[in-house]
């Protein structure tokens, strides 16, 4: 079993960017230029490396590769994307790794891309300033179209196996994982779990008993083994229910409208051990949108509006407006799956003004608004 930690740090002394692998500061798949670009890199790396894996690692600047981290980012729907878009679409996984000297809020991401074997992947549909039809290879560190008869051809094999093989996990890595996260999240009753005498998860969370049941906040969870964070959050809660070959999470999130918040189950996952020493992740969206009187939503949707005009042309919010702007990105989430269809592209227009406002628990609700809607989106 590969320790995904281990292998970011291989990957990172091996070489500079090349036809293998790719490196970015962050990730913004929010909007269709970033969307395009992840898309283009996906697919030249399928591409170039036909018989074995190709990763692109987030979270690391470009000159020194000094590892900075980006937020955790939990779309396990990114598959979706990538088969809406690409023909011939390979396999991506893209991973939450933690490391130790990084916050617990930041992880580096991970994407590891396996190609359909001796199929061209091409984009299947336009995008940004891409055209459907194009097809990409790596040119050195760089995703180039290409528009000529294209041999596909696998030079790097050898490499990636190596890579590969000296990022396989051991008991000692194993052990220092488990002592890593019991000893950076005291703060929350930090516990642990062996499945099938050989996976470790490992989990923490404020508990909170409701109705007979037990909920958890401010939850990290880490499948140690592989050193990848399989849930972070630090807004909604979750349950938690094991057995003996199972570890299931549901996820809940809070929707409403003037502070009368409601817990919504939003999605389903479930790990299964094997003994074989393998496990599968599979994961089921549960939400159903709330509905709310078409009146009332005009009402806050308009207020909204007025108050991003507002952040616009910086004026002085009152008190009551700074309480509203704490709402306002999931008033517009609400409106947004109430068939409000230009509510969407308000909340992300008031993105740049949420992320310089004086208060960053502003921001926060709004990274949390989008989380929910590309989950939503991508399902």
């Amino acid at each position: 079993m590969i320790n995904k930690r281990l292998l970011i740090k291989n990957l990172l002394a091996h070489n500079d960017e090349n036809s293998f692998y790719d490196k970015k500061r962050k990730l913004n798949i929010g909007e269709k230029e970033g969307k395009a670009k992840l898309l283009k890199h996906i697919c030249a790396l399928a591409n170039s490396n036909p018989k074995n894996n190709s990763y692109i690692v987030i979270g690391v600047e470009d000159e020194d590769n000094q590892i900075i981290g980006v937020d955790f980012f939990d779309d396990s729907k990114i598959q979706n994307l990538v088969n809406a878009y690409l023909a011939n679409p390979p396999r991506v996984a893209y991973e939450n790794i933690p490391f130790p000297h990084l916050p617990s809020d930041k992880v580096v991401g991970l994407v590891s891309i396996k190609a359909q074997t001796n199929k061209l992947c091409s984009l299947r549909k336009n995008i940004w300033k891409y055209y459907g039809g194009a097809v990409f290879l790596r040119d050195g560190s760089i995703s180039m179209p290409k528009v000529f008869d294209i041999e596909i051809k696998d030079v790097n094999s050898e490499i990636v196996s190596a890579i590969e093989s000296h990022a396989q996990n051991n008991i000692e890595l194993t052990l220092d994982g488990v002592f890593d996260f019991m000893n950076s999240r005291k703060d929350y009753n930090p516990t642990y779990k062996v499945f099938k005498e050989y996976f470790v998860v490992c989990w923490a969370g404020k508990e909170k008993r409701q109705n007979g049941k037990t909920y958890y906040s401010r939850v990290d969870i880490e499948l140690i083994n592989e050193q990848v964070k399989l849930f972070y959050s630090e807004l909604d809660e979750v349950s938690i229910s094991i057995d003996d070959d199972q570890y299931k999470i549901i996820e809940y999130v809070q929707l409403g409208l003037h502070d009368t918040n409601k817990y919504y189950p939003l999605e389903e996952v479930v790990i299964t051990f094997k003994d074989n020493a393998g496990y599968d992740i599979e994961s089921k969206l549960l939400f159903e949108p709330p509905q709310f009187d078409r009146k009332t939503l005009y009402h806050l949707y308009n207020s909204n509006n007025a108050l991003l005009d507002k952040l616009k042309h910086k004026s002085q919010l009152s008190k009551r407006e700074e309480k509203d702007l704490l709402n306002l990105s999931a008033t517009y989430l609400i409106c947004y799956f109430n068939d409000f269809s230009e509510a969407k592209e308000k909340l992300e227009e008031a993105k740049p003004y949420l992320k310089t406002y004086n208060n960053p628990t502003v921001y926060s609700l709004y990274k949390e608004s989008i989380r929910i809607l590309r989950k939503v989106r991508y399902s």
